[in-house]
């Protein structure tokens, strides 16, 4: 079990139920990207949401969320002692039926640090294998939900679904754990309201569709398409590459902009290849710190205008001088700018970076 803790707030990591606070409240998911709709499956369970000065639980989430929920039985008198758990899976269920990896939106320690600022308590990562993928929808109920994580609470989407050939539905769900006097709370699917969804004849693509759903799916095929506007939307903040600064060809300093290459983690989602516009935080080690956002330019790709043959993720500060190599980044994806693009020569591309720092500038004045 890990503490993974910021400011005095700790998410408890249970990699197996041994190890787990009990008993539970449970929000059931992948949760990768803990976007709007994952968060409106998390927020009844939050301990905010069941106990408000001794407020009935029922009362604070008809309160906080009166348009959101469908039926759900009567929710539990509150009590303190249980824990507010995100339970997903480990691995992602499509790489495990797969056999082929999967790069996650948000990887473990993302995924942590998003649910620690909504307030959850306690994740739990259930080992996706054989046997867990073999359990009918009353077995799973029954072994998992009941014996091995105490659940109090549940609360779920719209779209769930579980056990074995994925037979069980959150209707079905919401059946079981009545059995055991479990009430589950059953979120509908969250729509992109700012962009209703577009009539799309997918006889011609079937591979285009947009249903103004909040989906992890349509995030990552926001980001594949550069649109990085929408898929900040739908995550409800901006999307982040982390990683460590490692060295490379320094290239950049020779035309007068220096960048620093970043390695992210191996299972992050990357975006579009192409030049975005950036916020960046350097990570320091002191909490009392918080550290500073600075502005600056991103390429991802492979570097054609000098031949490259490797991916990489450049990012170059504006009005900054210091040494970067083995320092921590963070950097928010505000815009993008355009696609990667090969030059005629080095001069060319100075000019281009000159403008897209120009830009870049102007957009992030204008944001911060």
């Amino acid at each position: 079990m890990l503490n993974l803790s910021q400011n005095g707030s700790s998410v408890w990591v249970a990699a197996s139920t041994e190890q787990l606070l009990t008993p539970t409240a449970i929000a059931l998911g992948k949760f990768d990207g803990v976007h709007l709709g994952h968060q409106r499956v998390i927020q009844p369970i939050l301990p905010s949401v069941r106990v408000e000065n001794g407020q009935n639980n029922s009362e604070k989430i008809l309160k906080d969320l009166p348009n959101h929920l469908t039926e759900s039985s009567t929710l539990p008198t509150p009590q303190k002692s249980i824990y507010s758990t995100v339970v997903t899976f480990d691995p992602h269920p499509q790489e495990f039926f797969s056999g082929q990896r999967r790069t996650l939106l948000t990887p473990l320690d993302e995924k942590v640090e998003q649910l620690r600022s909504l307030g959850v308590e306690q994740l739990v990562l259930l080992p996706f294998n054989q046997e867990l993928s073999a359990l009918s929808p009353e077995d799973f109920v029954e072994k998992v939900i009941v014996k091995q994580l105490q659940c109090q609470q549940l609360s779920v989407g719209e779209d769930f679904c579980f056990g074995k050939k994925r037979m069980g539905t959150a209707r079905d769900l919401q059946t079981i754990a009545a059995r055991y006097n479990i009430p589950v709370t059953i979120v509908p699917i969250q729509t992109d309201t700012d962009h209703p969804p577009i009539n799309t004849d997918c006889s011609h693509n079937p591979q285009i569709i947009d249903d103004g759903r909040i989906s992890t799916s349509s995030i990552r095929q926001s980001l594949e398409a550069g649109d990085i506007t929408k898929a900040n939307r739908l995550l409800g903040r901006l999307y982040t590459l982390t990683g460590v600064v490692v060295t490379g060809q320094k290239l950049g300093r020779t035309i007068g902009f220096p960048t620093a290459n970043l390695q992210p983690q191996t299972d992050k989602f990357l975006p579009r290849h192409g030049v975005y516009a950036v916020r960046v935080f350097i990570l320091n080690h002191s909490p009392d710190t918080p550290p500073i956002p600075r502005m600056g330019v991103m390429n991802i790709g492979n570097r054609p205008t000098v031949n490259g043959t490797n991916s990489s993720i450049e990012v170059h500060l504006f009005d900054w001088s210091g040494d970067l190599y083995g320092q921590k980044l963070v950097v928010e994806l505000v815009r993008f700018l355009r696609p990667e693009q090969k030059f005629s020569n080095l001069e060319a591309l100075k000019n281009q970076i000159q403008l897209d720092s120009t830009i870049a500038r102007e957009i992030l004045t204008s944001k911060y």
